[in-house]
């Protein structure tokens, strides 16, 4: 079974007959549609692609199955007039929409044009898309290998007087040219105290001896993101920055030695803070640690003490415990990994020790 029947399998149980999807995310992963701008309208025999003339050539090369409709010339910019006239054609009486993303101006408009019902609904595609299949694992693969060979490049360019934005672009650059999707999706290089801000923007902050360096970023590989995170230092080590460091790591390392299927994110959660139980360090912990990572970067199921979920096989999470201490600086071991039948299996192989360049 595929997404789309998936989808409306949902549908069915949740007595829809009718899916106005806006996620670029849910978008591409029902269609297969990587523009921008664009929605679906999914009913129980009829598909439409909702976009402008910007996209309907686009449409019509990755989605030639999906009729496009033009809601701004065929319909005077109004999606409600769009979905209004596709609900009447196919009969649909009640119409699901993502509650947690329609603004509020296109909401009004389905509600001013429609005589079906509007049903707010929650991760109902997300839910879909957490297990991965495996063409997805594939390109989860690709890009979390780009984004590991990046890190192996730009540990060379890292230098007293660089800066955290010439880090962070040649980041980018590096996994472009390994073979990255051009469209970047962000990133977080810090230095020295600054590596407490758990997701600090890069600035002008020049690299100092001694710095605690932290980049936590990816890329994309047909749309799949990768998310890493790598703390080194650039000089010596102090006696606090190596003890902060190795709890770090052993957070990480007791949390992906517990994961497995069947394990609740609440669990995994518990088993990371046995490193720090006890410590001056406890306070300074974050408690999400982790997250499914897809076609966006922050995706469900999570890690965390209030994730009563169990995980599952295909899953592909990011396993992230951090000490963050603030005026001080911060460390994250961040790896990106497949839960499979016997456990988690990494994806980014970039070294777990401490660098001291």
């Amino acid at each position: 079974m595929n997404r789309l029947e998936q989808l409306r399998a949902c549908m069915e149980e949740l007595h829809l007959d009718g899916f106005y999807i806006a996620k670029e995310p849910n978008v591409r992963c029902i269609s297969g549609f990587t523009g921008a701008d664009s929605s679906l309208f999914i009913t129980r025999r009829g598909k439409y692609m909702i976009t402008d003339p910007r996209y309907t050539e686009q449409a019509s090369l990755e989605c030639p199955d999906y009729p496009t409709v033009d809601w701004r010339n065929e319909y005077g910019y109004s999606t409600g007039k769009a979905i209004a006239a596709l609900a009447r054609q196919d009969q649909v009486k009640a119409i699901g929409f993502e509650a947690d993303y329609l603004t509020y101006e296109i909401w009004h408009s389905l509600q001013e044009e429609l005589t079906a019902e509007l049903v707010p609904t929650v991760n109902v595609i997300e839910e879909l898309r957490a297990v991965k299949t495996p063409e997805e694992v594939q390109n989860l693969r690709i890009s979390c290998d780009i984004a590991s060979r990046a890190f192996e490049r730009i540990v060379k360019d890292l230098r007293v007087g660089v800066t955290e934005k010439e880090i962070a672009s040649r980041l980018i650059h590096y996994m472009v040219m390994e073979g990255a999707d051009t469209k970047p999706y962000g990133g977080i290089v810090l230095f020295g105290a600054r590596t407490s801000l758990l997701h600090g923007i890069p600035g002008a902050r020049s690299l100092e001896y001694g710095d605690f360096v932290l980049m936590d970023y990816g890329c994309q590989y047909h749309g799949y993101l990768s998310d890493m995170t790598r703390t080194l230092v650039v000089g010596k080590a102090d006696a606090r920055q190596k003890e902060v460091y190795g709890l770090c790591r052993r957070m990480t390392e007791d949390t992906e030695a517990y994961i497995r299927p069947g394990v609740t994110g609440a669990e995994c959660y518990e088993a990371s803070l046995e490193a720090i139980r006890g410590t001056e360090y406890m306070p300074y912990h974050y408690s999400g640690i982790g997250h499914s990572v897809g076609l966006f970067v922050h995706e469900i199921p999570m890690l965390g003490p209030t994730w009563k979920n169990e995980l599952a096989v295909n899953h592909v999470l990011t396993v992230e415990p951090g000490i963050y201490i603030p005026g001080w600086g911060g460390v994250r071991v961040e790896d990106q990994g497949l839960i499979t039948e016997s456990g988690y299996e990494i994806l980014t192989p970039a070294t777990h020790e401490l660098l001291e360049l």
